[in-house]
């Protein structure tokens, strides 16, 4: 039988992000893991992973939980560093350039 610290070594993502996943559906922890590494292995699915976590930092701030809403900005932070497609300003960084042809250029 897998333990939980078993499914999140074989997951992509942290304790605390795995927890963040939890608390945003709903769902025991052990589901949570497995729910992220689903979405993990697409970019759709990281962008959806980040929009959790700072759905839960929302959540912390109306509740007037301090010490979660500090904690899940450093996982916010650390699952960007992960991840960076799912931020803005590293996707350009991420794509290829394109290729010039060389054929149309000496046609130009």
């Amino acid at each position: 039988m897998l333990t939980f610290e078993d499914c999140l070594a074989l997951c992509e993502l942290t304790e605390e992000e795995v927890r963040a996943i939890a608390q945003h559906e709903g769902i025991p922890e052990m589901a949570a893991a497995e729910l992220g590494n689903y979405l993990v292995c697409t970019p759709t699915g990281k962008l959806s992973l980040k929009e959790m976590i700072r759905d839960d930092i929302a959540a912390a701030q109306g509740a007037g939980n301090r010490t979660r809403v500090l904690t899940l900005k450093l996982v916010l932070r650390d699952y960007i560093l992960r991840h960076p497609y799912c931020e803005s300003r590293h996707r350009a960084a991420l794509h290829v350039p394109e290729r010039r042809n060389s054929a149309m250029e000496s046609h130009q």
